[in-house]
């Protein structure tokens, strides 16, 4: 065998080798990776506090990515809480009640379709008129889901959340009564109340409105009882002039003078709705 035949046959088992190290090491590191991997997941697995912390922790680095990059943080979550829904999925009847009250009250359609869906789907449940549902709101607040009375009367039904209160434990607490559909619910509630207790809706609408130990309640119920009319028949597809109030509705005292709303006996009557 001449020198050259020797190098060459050398140099291939050296080659040889230095392949076979490599795989054996690169097996060994892929067993180690999966063993490092099974060991995180069955970690992870018994200690849900370690993988929520690190979530939280990469939640955070992708946050303040987010605003390194764009300027400002942004939540993908915010559309869930929005109450706001296109007129085009509802049925026709709500659409047109919905379109007619976003004109009147010069707010977006969006959110009061959401509103008059609501207002349909409690109605079915408390077997009360959406369309009556949706006149208190809009004597009550003019769709403002930010409306506060002097008398405490707070949100789109101008519920009193401080009589009230234990009638928002269902929804998180007191806060909940700026939450349009939460205020909605418990308003509705109270209204069954008190048309239960009055006997009639007339007579319930001056429990609600915290006049039902008084002979006049400020043309409250006539009010409501208008808009409900003419709810019903946007509703029933018959075209209703739109006009827009003198006055947008605020709060519920703004209806009865304040001097009446504050009476014990008056304060009773809301005390007992």
């Amino acid at each position: 065998m001449t020198a050259t035949e020797k190098f060459t046959k050398g140099f291939r088992i050296f080659l040889s080798d230095i392949a076979q190290g490599f795989f054996e090491i690169t097996h060994n590191g892929f067993a180690l990776l999966g063993l490092a991997v099974m060991f995180a997941v069955v970690t992870l697995t018994a200690r849900p506090e370690i993988r929520q912390a690190g979530e939280v922790q990469l939640i955070s680095w992708l946050q303040n990515r987010q605003i390194a990059v764009t300027g400002m943080a942004t939540d993908a979550e915010a559309i869930d809480r929005t109450t706001a829904t296109n007129l085009k999925d509802l049925p026709k009847p709500q659409a047109a009640v919905a379109y007619w009250l976003s004109k009147k009250y010069s707010v977006a359609p969006e959110p009061v379709g959401a509103l008059v869906s609501e207002a349909y789907e409690i109605g079915s449940h408390t077997k009360l008129d959406p369309t009556l549902i949706l006149a208190i709101m809009a004597i009550e607040s003019g769709f403002n889901p930010f409306a506060q009375s002097a008398m405490g009367a707070q949100g789109l039904m101008q519920v009193m959340t401080k009589i009230h209160s234990d009638k928002y434990e269902g929804f998180g607490g007191k806060l909940a009564a700026f939450d349009p559909v939460s205020n909605l619910r418990v308003g509705a509630k109270v209204l069954q109340e008190c048309i239960s207790r009055a006997g009639s809706v007339e007579g319930g609408l001056k429990f609600y409105v915290g006049a039902g130990n008084l002979e006049d309640d400020g043309g409250y119920a006539n009010k409501v009882m208008a808009e409900h009319n003419r709810l019903q028949q946007v509703a029933a597809g018959r075209g209703v002039p739109i006009s827009t109030p003198h006055t947008m509705p605020t709060s519920v005292p703004a209806i009865v003078p304040s001097k009446t709303l504050a009476s014990p006996e008056n304060l009773a009557s809301l005390s007992n709705s």
